[in-house]
């Protein structure tokens, strides 16, 4: 049975996103705990239900690409937020949730969020590909003449976006304007900088095991320093380089010009864009409802996280 929803009575809910539940625990203000649901989300809509054990494959995902990130050479400058996964080394107030936390639950630093998806594109496709096909540009970036969808970029595109509230859509900006977004415009170079490190090692990893890294989105956030006088840090935060945040396409299948089906929420999105469940009587945007996902789009759904998982870490997935 799917987790939509969970209930930590004790804890002081701090936010419900899309996917993640984030509590306060009490005595502890330098961290926050991080729960992903098995939630759904599809067009900035959330579902009426969702797919058993998604959190945990994301977070057991998401925990292997930081561990990995910050040992390889070129990404081990950068910090997360992670402090642990296991539940027994986080506060009581949260052990005597282990049954319905265990798996899904990771205990972070808390930091300042950033209001800026850090989105780097290796690839065109999706929403960079209507964009271009309507106007010639990325984000408000010319891009050359007579590009084929599924094109390589060499070298990759930073293209950040703005974080909306659940909602409210986020907003493709061009990268110059990213420093007018954030609290302190000096951190716009290093968190490119940032997101274009983690995006090439991923992407060499994840073609190593048979798969490209078309796009990503990365989250980033300010952790205050314990001396005053000196400026806060720039981590990762959030997910990383999940299903959920990420296109994955089999390298095998790859081609300019090819529309690719990567190992995500295709099957959900089509499924929608199809009229499925009666979406998109509103037009199919942020103010749909969410509607019920059958069990057959639920079963395809899962099939492709759980083989994205297999490739990219070399393990079985074990809820």
């Amino acid at each position: 049975m799917a987790l939509v929803q969970t209930d930590c009575p004790t804890l002081k809910l701090v936010a419900r996103g899309k996917v993640r539940d984030i509590y306060e625990v009490p005595n502890h203000p330098e961290a926050l705990l991080f729960v992903a649901t098995d939630r759904v989300s599809a067009f900035d809509v959330i579902m009426k239900n969702g797919i058993p054990n998604k959190g945990k494959l994301l977070t057991s995902l998401s925990l292997f690409f930081f561990d990995f990130l910050s040992k390889a050479e070129e990404t081990k400058h950068i910090p997360n937020h992670v402090i642990t996964s296991n539940i027994d080394e986080m506060p009581a107030e949260v052990q005597q949730y282990k049954d319905q936390l265990n798996g899904r639950a990771i205990w972070v630093r808390r930091a300042q969020v950033l209001p800026v998806e850090a989105i780097v594109r290796g690839y065109i496709t999706g929403s960079a590909w209507v964009e271009y096909q309507k106007s010639g540009t990325m984000h408000g970036i010319e891009l050359p003449k007579g590009m084929k969808e599924s094109t390589q970029f060499i070298p990759p595109l930073f293209t950040p976006s703005t974080k909306a509230e659940v909602g409210d859509k986020d907003e493709n900006i061009h990268p110059d304007k990213l420093r007018d977004i954030l609290p302190d415009p000096s951190f716009a170079e290093p968190l490119k900088s940032y997101a274009l490190a983690l995006y090439s090692t991923a992407a060499r990893h994840a073609l190593s095991s048979g798969l490209i890294l078309a796009d990503t989105k990365f989250e980033f956030g300010l952790l205050p320093s314990s001396d005053p006088s000196q400026p806060p840090t720039l981590l990762l935060v959030d997910e990383c380089l999940t299903p959920d945040s990420s296109r994955f396409w089999p390298a095998e299948t790859w081609a300019e010009g090819n529309k690719m089906v990567g190992f995500d929420k295709q099957f959900v999105r089509e499924w929608l864009k199809a009229g499925g469940g009666g979406f998109g009587k509103k037009g199919g945007g942020i103010e749909e409802d969410g509607v019920e996902i059958p069990e057959d789009i639920v079963k395809a759904t899962w099939g492709k996280y759980e083989e994205a998982y297999e490739k990219l870490t070399g393990k079985k997935f074990v809820a």
